[in-house]
C-alpha cells in the first residue's frame, strides 16, 4: 500500500513539474461509514481515509480528478440473539474518478465512480467481496493557497458481502476531508 502510494506521488508529482494544468495533492479525513439495505440491524461507525489527488485542469470550469486512497469503512453489527455489538472493518484501496464543474472560481462540485479494492477485513465470517463499486459525488472548496476542503457521499452499488446474514448490504460512506495541491 505504501509503495503503490509513493509511486503515484512521484508519478504524479514528475508530471505536475511538466505541465500547467496538472495538479497534485494529499487529503485526508473522517469517514462516517454504514451498511445500506439488506436486513441487518447497523449502526454507523467513524473511521478515515488518506491518500492522494491529481486533478486534470482541461477548461476554466471543468476538470477530472483522480485519486488514490486508503479508506477504511465498515459499520457496527447489532446481533440480537446474542445481544452484542460487533464493528466490521473493511479497508480498501479507493479510487475515485470524479468530473469536477466550477461553479465559482474556488467552489466546485463533483461526481463519478469509487473502485475499491478490499486489503483487509477484520471478519473473516462476514465474508467480504474483493471489489467494491460506487457512486460518489460532493463539492470542493478551495480555502487560501493550495488548501482544500471536501465533503462528499459515497453510495455502494455492489454487495459489500456473499454472507447470508449481510444480506443486501452495502457500503454507504459519508467524507470530510482536508488536503493541499502542491
Amino acid at each position: 500500500m505504501k509503495k503503490i502510494i509513493f509511486l503515484l506521488t512521484a508519478l504524479a508529482g514528475s508530471f505536475a513539474m511538466q505541465a500547467q494544468g496538472i495538479d497534485f495533492g494529499i487529503k485526508a479525513g473522517a469517514n462516517f461509514a454504514n451498511f445500506t439495505g439488506g436486513d441487518i440491524n447497523t449502526k454507523s461507525i467513524t473511521n478515515f481515509h488518506a491518500g492522494a489527488v491529481v486533478e486534470l485542469n482541461l477548461v476554466p470550469v471543468f476538470s477530472v480528478q483522480a485519486e488514490a486512497l486508503f479508506s477504511s469503512q465498515g459499520a457496527t453489527y447489532k446481533d440480537t440473539a446474542l445481544d452484542i455489538a460487533k464493528d466490521i472493518n473493511l479497508k480498501y484501496v479507493s479510487v475515485p474518478v470524479m468530473a469536477k464543474f466550477y461553479v465559482l472560481p474556488k467552489l466546485s462540485v463533483m461526481a463519478g465512480p469509487q473502485f475499491s479494492f478490499l486489503v483487509d477485513d477484520a471478519d473473516e465470517a462476514f465474508d467480504s467481496k474483493k471489489f467494491d463499486l460506487a457512486a460518489s459525488g460532493g463539492v470542493e472548496l478551495k480555502v487560501i493557497a493550495g488548501l482544500f476542503a471536501q465533503a462528499r457521499y459515497n453510495i455502494g452499488l455492489t454487495k459489500v458481502s456473499d454472507s447470508e446474514y449481510a444480506g443486501d448490504a452495502k457500503n454507504a460512506v459519508f467524507q470530510l476531508s482536508l488536503g493541499y495541491y502542491f
